[in-house]
């Protein structure tokens, strides 16, 4: 199986649809699938449900989906560094289903290993666990929360081999391996492929049977905060 393709809107290619689920990785903007998303926005694939830690920016990243209005509904931990995503939430053009940082990447990482479901003590008492399932083991209380299947996944890596075992650079690792895994397809974009046999057997970070199609490209690698030392 050829997992290489040209570029990012080839590598989408058959993939998309209107009303479709995508698991995005990345953390602000560190290890965000930059290629794959300006490939979605040129798509015009729209009422998208996307889960991702957050929607990036304004203007980049997840934002520039944001701009084009192809974003139905949010499933993300952190949405603060959004302007644009703020106003069409609050003004009901964008649904948003807040999780728990933790809980987001436990449902994506059960979602990949076939794990329908999970309990978990984070979120009972507040707003989070309104509507879910409560249950008590031990004496403590903890709400059922349900796996994530996406339709599409669109991550990024430092390297990988032509198979798609991947490696991620140091807090690029973040939430693109779980949000690999839970997707019935998974797209990656790379710095570098190489060679099977090239990449250290034990520093692998996501196998290659999780990976469906591949890329290389360049990436702007934007600094969302930049912070410096007074001289």
């Amino acid at each position: 199986m050829d997992k290489v393709y040209s570029d990012a809107t080839a590598a989408l290619d058959g993939l998309v649809f209107d009303g479709m689920t995508i698991a995005a990785g990345g953390f602000g903007l560190c290890g965000i699938p930059e290629l794959l998303i300006d490939a979605l926005v040129e798509s015009g694939v729209k009422d998208i449900t996307i889960a991702s830690n957050n929607c990036g920016v304004d203007g980049f990243g997840l934002g520039k989906l944001l701009d084009t209005r192809q974003i139905r509904k949010m499933l993300s931990s952190y949405v603060g560094e959004n302007a644009e995503f703020m106003r069409q939430f609050l003004s009901g053009e964008l649904e948003l289903e807040f999780n728990p940082q933790g809980t987001l990447a436990e449902r994506m990482r059960a979602g990949g290993c076939g794990i329908p479901g999970f309990y978990t003590r984070t979120g009972v008492g507040t707003m989070v666990a309104e509507g879910k399932e409560h249950k008590a083991f031990d004496g403590e209380t903890y709400i059922l929360e349900r796996g994530i299947v996406a339709d599409l996944s669109i991550v990024k890596a430092w390297k990988a081999d032509t198979t798609g075992n991947a490696v991620f650079r140091k807090t690029a690792r973040n939430f693109n391996p779980p949000a690999a895994m839970c997707g019935r397809t998974c797209v990656m974009e790379v710095e570098e492929i190489v060679e099977p046999g090239a990449l250290d057997p034990d520093g692998i970070h996501l196998p290659g049977i999780y990976v469906h199609r591949l890329i290389q490209g360049e990436h702007e690698k934007r600094i969302e905060q930049r912070t410096v030392r007074v001289a």
